[in-house]
């Protein structure tokens, strides 16, 4: 049983909270140094990357999160995905830098424009399918060569891994399918 950390300045990360307890780990809510020194992995999940960013440097948790990321393994969704790339397309914050892609925020427009769709998907060397939840979604424009792309909506990126960072720009919590949040949990690194 790992110590799996979830972000929980923001967002709805209750839901990552019960599927990490329903793949028989152990969730602990950061919000502080102290508490993500005792994780193992680190699940960032959606919401306003603006406001995640914000609160991140209000709570001197921004070197912390780079370290960690160095070291151990971090999953972002959605917000997540956006705070962990290198580079944001018309956004004038600093990310954390912890995976080299580019990617514009809000991509999908407006909430209305949100949607569910199939995702073609590559996991553990098997190519699956699975319905996918997108909410106002970062878009990957694009990935350096040590970036591996893990699963396509149409001909759009939207999972992706490079050592042990992971990436998605839809929400694996709002479906009852665990394959994602057990891929990073029991198979990524």
């Amino acid at each position: 049983m790992s110590i799996i950390g979830i972000l929980a300045l923001q967002g709805d990360f209750e839901k990552h909270v019960r599927i990490v307890k329903k793949l028989g780990h152990l969730p602990k809510l950061v919000k502080d140094e102290k508490v993500l020194d005792q994780c193992d992995r680190l699940i960032i999940p959606g919401g306003e990357s603006t406001t995640f960013i914000k609160l991140i440097d209000r709570l001197n948790l921004r070197k912390a999160l780079i370290t960690f990321g160095k070291e151990k393994p971090i999953f972002g969704t959605c917000a997540g995905l956006i705070i962990l790339a290198n580079q944001v397309e018309n956004d004038n914050f600093e990310t954390l830098g912890l995976i080299d892609i580019e990617v514009s925020g809000n991509a999908d427009g407006r909430q209305n424009n949100s949607f569910i769709d199939e995702i073609s998907l590559k996991l553990n060397g098997h190519n699956q399918v699975l319905e996918a939840v997108f909410i106002r979604a970062p878009k990957i424009l694009g990935c350096s060569e040590g970036v591996t792309p893990l699963a396509y909506h149409k001909e759009d990126i939207v999972m992706a891994a490079n050592k042990n960072i992971l990436v998605a720009s839809f929400h694996p919590e709002l479906t009852d399918d665990l394959r994602i949040h057990d891929f990073f949990l029991n198979h990524f690194v």
